[in-house]
Order: structure tokens, then C-alpha cells, then sequence
């Protein structure tokens, strides 16, 4: 656990971020061997292929939050010295006035006493924090920057990647499943279908299923008496 306020935001999140995150990694992947830059100044961050330097994915880069180990605080971009008082992050600080969530209002937020506040806490928490501002921005991917002694910046990207269809959702699903947990797989397949921009109709009054639809298919999500995800079935389309 980081920080435990936003941690219901980031779950709900957690199935669209998964998949977001996915398509991000894929891209860069395809690079190969590559680096990144951030410039604040122009708001882009920049993955450049070192074999070759033509090769670059650039997208635009909103500061969210810095999370560092010497103060042991989250410091957020709207109250940040490099961040913008009026910028994406803004959208988090409206949210937690409106629901009256003290981490979200608060300019800077302290670890928990009870962490080590070591790297990998801070990347932990700065993974949070990242689906926490895909989930109240509706912005992704998101990406988590080490940007020296021990800080992590993370940053809501407009990257020049396709919007998630339910055909590409469906090929990426198994391998995605695989590495994350959902503490309510119910919610967060209701807030996959919602930040996609896609349709959802339960399939019954107790909400065993769910499809999902855009216009590459259809894709039934079955749900066990746990609410876990027990399988996933598709109708897609040909794509021509």
C-alpha cells in the first residue's frame, strides 16, 4: 500500500492503465534500445532509438507529481516550482475538493510513517499516483521518470498512440491479466469500457458479465462468485 486514500482511484483505474501501459511499452520497445528525455520547458517527453537518432516517439508531457525520498513527501505539479498552478494536474486538486479527499487538496503530501520510503516504495507509489491521474484526467498512458537522488517524476502523456479499441483489448488481455490484480474486477472492467470511450451492458441483474463493445467487436467478460474475472469471450470484426 502507498498512499491509501488514492488507492481506490488507481484500482479502478487499474485494468485501462494496464492496457495503456502495454501499448506505451510497446511502442518504445519498438525502438529497441532507446532513451528518453523529458524538456519542461517544452512539455514533450522523447524516446530516441540509440541506433539510430531519426528514430524518436514524442509526447506531450503533463507533469503530475514529484515523489521524493528526503522530504518523504509527494510534491504536486500544481503547487510545483516546475509545474503549471493551472495545468492537468489541476483536474486532481478540483477532484479532491469536490469529494473532499485531504491528498489530492493538499500542496504536498508526507509518506505514511509507517514506509521505508525506499526506491521501491517510491516507484510503487509513483505508479499509483499515475493511475490515479489516468483515472480523474481520463489522459494516458502515464510514465514514471527517475530524475535524480532518489526522486521519481510522473508525468500523463498525450502519446501518438492508437485510442484502445475492444479488438486490441482482447489480443493484449491475457498477458495483461497475468501480471495485475484487481481488487474489484467488476469496476474496473466498468471503468476499462468508460475511459475507452467504449459500450458496456451487464449481461444479468447480478452482474455475473459484462460486453463491451466498440465498432472492431464485442468482448464478453465472466465473472466467478469471487467477482474475478473467469473468462473473456469476442466477437470481433475484420478490420479493412
Amino acid at each position: 500500500m502507498t498512499f491509501a486514500a488514492l488507492q481506490p482511484l488507481a484500482d479502478r483505474a487499474a485494468l485501462f492503465v494496464a492496457l495503456r501501459q502495454d501499448a506505451l511499452s510497446a511502442a518504445a520497445d519498438a525502438l529497441g534500445e532507446h532513451r528518453w528525455d523529458a524538456d519542461l520547458a517544452a512539455g514533450t517527453l522523447t524516446f530516441t532509438a540509440d541506433a539510430d537518432p531519426s528514430r524518436q516517439l514524442v509526447a506531450r508531457a503533463h507533469l503530475i507529481a514529484t515523489i521524493a525520498p528526503g522530504p518523504r513527501s509527494l510534491l504536486w505539479a500544481w503547487a510545483h516550482p516546475s509545474g503549471d498552478a493551472q495545468g492537468v494536474a489541476a483536474q486532481l486538486q478540483a477532484y479532491g475538493n469536490e469529494h473532499g479527499i485531504a491528498e489530492l487538496t493538499a500542496p504536498e503530501v508526507p509518506f505514511p510513517a509507517e514506509v521505508s520510503g525506499d526506491d521501491d516504495w517510491i516507484a510503487q507509489a509513483a505508479h499509483t499516483v499515475g493511475a490515479v491521474a489516468v483515472e480523474l484526467t481520463g489522459r494516458s498512458p502515464y510514465y514514471s521518470a527517475p530524475v535524480g537522488n532518489g526522486t521519481r517524476a510522473v508525468f500523463v502523456l498525450d502519446a501518438p498512440l492508437a485510442p484502445l479499441t475492444v479488438a486490441d483489448a482482447v489480443m493484449a488481455l491475457p498477458r495483461v491479466l497475468s501480471d495485475i490484480s484487481l481488487p474489484d474486477a467488476r469496476t474496473s472492467v466498468w471503468d476499462l469500457a468508460r475511459l475507452a470511450g467504449w459500450t458496456l451492458a451487464w449481461t444479468d441483474e447480478a452482474f455475473s458479465g459484462a460486453d463491451v463493445s466498440d465498432a472492431t467487436g464485442t468482448a464478453t467478460f465472466r465473472f466467478d462468485e469471487q467477482a474475478r474475472i473467469s473468462g473473456i469471450e469476442s466477437t470481433l470484426h475484420a478490420q479493412g
